[in-house]
């Protein structure tokens, strides 16, 4: 069921599509859709005649007027509601705007106008995209995927809706996430929306607003849990595996206790990654990486304290640990330095029901044996800043305001140039604020947010907040595996694209505190990270045997621009057999 193809003329080497689609298909197929753009031939010879007004405009006129009409939505959810029209409409045409309002319209297609719109979805819910799996059509998987009407799926974002930003269990209203994410590989990566697919495993919700309310429009039981789970997930990856054997596939939004397990057990065996831990790490390491350029130190000089051990803490905290190794300190000495604080407090080696991968970063009780301790059963987040001598903060405990004003105080006396991370989403669950930094540091605090914040005015002069986002870094990493061929990611791989990512950053945004690049860099961003884990996985042996300016050149080619192709007929569905949506 594929709806279109790209060709070359071997005459004139023109590129083109050539559609399988004729008539209205054509304005009711997001990929193919030109509206106002398609030509007077094309308009012949594709049945178009009569069906669009006279006059054609290019994609500048049609960006111009969409913004227009984006500009008169009265809040962030109406703004949301049209981008997502815009896009079940003119696929082309919404990333050409999107590219062009990045910084703009960032907070609205994800976080944090993505989180709202996943708690409203079945009541919003106006077109379908992506496919939906369940326990009662898994048996059908082949014929679910070969009924995708995309030319080549070579991406696919998944969740299960189990653990939906720091919102919880959204059930199959969580497909906002992977639609949302594949937006940004494409608008950042460059990743050709053709070849990406959204995926919600619809295993059911435990949510009972869900399960009661009656325009839900997800699988309406209690969550699969245990072997059926696992047999379910099974069927899927093989599911892929047979029908797109160099497919990449992004877990998104799993429950800690499962993603860790999916991780571990397929990324050997498909070319995978999950972004809620290894993106998350791989950003944080980036920001820091430009941390210690400011402070012109190493990260064998700090003391880090990470809040909030579930996949975000433990991707972190994992990269820090490789870094620190890096410099040449032993894995001992490194683990150290790092000190990881969840809901127990202080993560020590005698804390009862510690997850594996929270055991890995576990203190030791020697290592606390002279701290000044009120309750040594009871190790809070102020005794670790306090005795530890913190120098870098980073919370991921959707917590609202727990970095109150003692402990970013304290912050500011243990260190001359803290650095200090809420990367807690939506906004609503920052740990702190910007401001609230800014003033507790004296403005010499390096501050970033996973949700974006105003600059802060501060005796004078502006502070800018980085938006420690995963965009810089899984559109490159998706784009870079893809390209290179790559047959399997790696940590290694990851620590590559934080280099790429902290290195792109200039010393005069360093100046003014910015510890990631600026958004509007964003697609060349992404190539110096598609090209970083290139060199990296070929030099693993896992990749294309291609030289550094090889694999730019065909990156660089291979990063898709919303741009329209010519089109040209070829033999397709007729036009008496269409039935209109």
């Amino acid at each position: 069921m594929k709806s279109y193809n790209l060709k070359i003329d071997p005459q004139t080497t023109e590129q083109f599509l050539e559609v399988y689609y004729r008539g209205e298909q054509l304005l009711y197929n997001p990929l193919l859709n030109k509206g106002s753009a398609f030509t007077e031939e094309e308009r012949l010879n594709l049945g178009l005649t009569g069906f669009l007004r006279s006059s054609v405009s290019d994609i500048n006129a049609q960006r111009k007027r969409s913004y227009e009409m984006y500009r008169r939505s009265q809040d962030d959810m109406d703004k949301y509601s049209f981008l997502q029209s815009l896009l079940n409409r003119n696929e082309t045409l919404f990333y050409n705007l999107l590219s062009h309002h990045l910084e703009e319209m960032l907070p609205i297609v994800y976080t944090p106008t993505v989180g709202t719109a996943c708690q409203m979805l079945s009541h919003i819910t106006k077109d379908f995209r992506g496919i939906y799996i369940n326990p009662d059509n898994i048996s059908n998987i082949d014929q679910l995927f070969e009924d995708t009407p995309l030319p080549l799926i070579n991406l696919i974002v998944a969740t299960d809706g189990e653990r939906i930003l720091g919102l919880g269990d959204l059930g199959s209203d969580g497909m906002g996430i992977p639609i949302g994410k594949i937006n940004l590989y494409v608008a950042a990566g460059g990743v050709n929306p053709g070849c990406c697919l959204p995926v919600t495993l619809d295993v059911g919700t435990n949510n009972e607003n869900l399960l009661n309310d009656p325009l839900y429009m997800g699988y309406r039981k209690r969550r699969l849990e245990g072997q059926a789970y696992d047999d379910f997930i099974e069927r899927f990856v093989v599911g892929i595996c047979r029908n797109f054997p160099n497919a990449l596939l992004q877990w998104e939004d799993f429950a800690k206790h499962k993603a860790f397990k999916l991780l571990e057990r397929y990324h050997n065996r498909i070319l995978s990654f999950n972004d809620d831990i290894q993106g998350t790490g791989a950003a944080v390491a980036a920001a820091l990486m430009t941390g210690m350029r400011i402070k012109k130190q190493g990260f064998r000089d700090q003391r880090f304290v990470i809040v909030g051990m579930g996949q975000a803490g433990s991707g972190i905290a994992t990269s820090i640990l490789s870094i620190l190794m890096e410099e040449g300190i032993s894995k001992e000495e490194a683990h150290s330095k790092i000190f990881c604080c969840d809901f127990p407090g202080l993560l020590m080696e005698d804390t009862p029901k510690l997850e594996e991968a929270q055991i890995a970063f576990a203190q030791k009780r020697s290592a606390v044996a002279q701290w000044k301790l009120s309750n040594p059963n009871n190790i809070t987040l102020l005794d670790v800043v306090k005795n530890s001598k913190a120098s870098v903060l980073i919370g991921v405990t959707a917590t609202t305001g727990l970095f109150n004003s003692e402990i970013l105080t304290l912050m500011a006396k243990n260190d001359e140039r803290p650095i200090i991370f809420a990367l807690s989403n939506p906004t609503s669950k920052s740990e702190c604020t910007s401001e609230q930094v800014a003033r507790a540091t004296h403005g010499r605090g390096l501050f970033a947010a996973g949700s974006p914040f105003a600059p802060v005015d501060y005796e004078g002069r502006k502070i800018y907040t980085s938006q420690c986002n995963n965009m810089f870094i899984f559109p490159g990493m998706g784009l870079g595996a893809l390209v290179s061929r790559a047959t399997k990611i790696t940590h290694k791989m990851f620590i590559a694209a934080s280099k790429a990512v902290s290195a792109f950053v200039t010393d005069e945004q360093c100046k003014q505190n910015m510890l990631l690049p600026d958004l509007c860099n964003i697609r060349q961003v992404s190539l110096k990270v598609a090209k970083a884990i290139s060199i990296e996985a070929r030099d693993s042996g896992l990749a294309r045997r291609l030289s550094d300016d090889e694999f730019e050149t065909i990156l660089t080619k291979a990063q898709w621009r919303p741009e329209y192709h010519s089109y040209r007929p070829g033999p397709g569905v007729s036009q008496s057999t269409y039935i209109r949506k």
